[in-house]
């Protein structure tokens, strides 16, 4: 059951999807929700089929007082690392709310300060807090139509069921076909004693 809104109105909660995986990019949302919004169905993205996560994007989107989506691209993930693009892709999500939020509420336990706005961390946040259970949904909703798009220019990776994540199926399509320019080169993609075709 989640518990609802941690401080004040006004606060945006955060998170990312994407992360673990092998192709793709990291994306995030953010996403200011009014006072008193409840919904009963809302929780952790993870935890909720891909059904429940088609029913509750157009939700919030329509619920919300201000919701954005960031992407950040493998090539930019191989440049910085996963963790910075994470909250690179956070940070490019608040940067689009309107109006602006007075308090940031990020699922993790890590995050780089947003301008001069106070934030709070909360280790599974996602699937305690109503604003970040939202991000969670949108993220992970773009993200999944994103693979399912690049999944047509490269069928054989089957991003359309796994998403970039590393499947055994994935990990075999990497070593038989190689990798793409969707693939993060700065992961092991396959293990260390199987070379990859470049």
């Amino acid at each position: 059951m989640l518990l609802g809104f941690f401080k004040e109105e006004g606060e945006a909660g955060t998170d990312e999807a994407g992360r673990g995986c092998l192709a793709g990019p990291v994306t995030a949302a953010a996403v200011i929700l009014p006072k008193g919004f409840k919904n009963e169905l809302l929780n952790d993205s993870k935890q909720l089929s891909e059904k429940k996560r088609d029913i509750l994007k157009p939700l919030i989107e329509q619920q919300s007082i201000s919701f954005a989506i960031a992407h950040v691209y493998p090539t930019e993930i191989d440049e910085i690392n996963i963790l910075n693009a994470s909250f690179l892709a956070m940070h490019k999500s608040i940067d689009q709310l309107k109006p602006e939020p007075k308090f940031i509420i990020v699922d993790g336990n890590r995050f780089n300060s947003y301008k001069t706005i106070q934030h709070t961390c909360i280790i599974k946040g996602d699937s305690k807090y109503m604003s970040i259970a939202a991000a969670s949904v949108l993220a992970k909703t773009a993200r999944d139509a994103y693979m399912e798009k690049i999944h047509l220019e490269y069928p054989m990776y089957n991003w359309k069921k796994n998403k970039g994540y590393p499947t055994k199926e994935h990990r075999a399509a990497i070593k038989k076909y190689g990798i793409t320019k969707y693939h993060r080169k700065s992961f092991q993609l396959l293990p260390k004693h199987i070379e990859i075709k470049l």
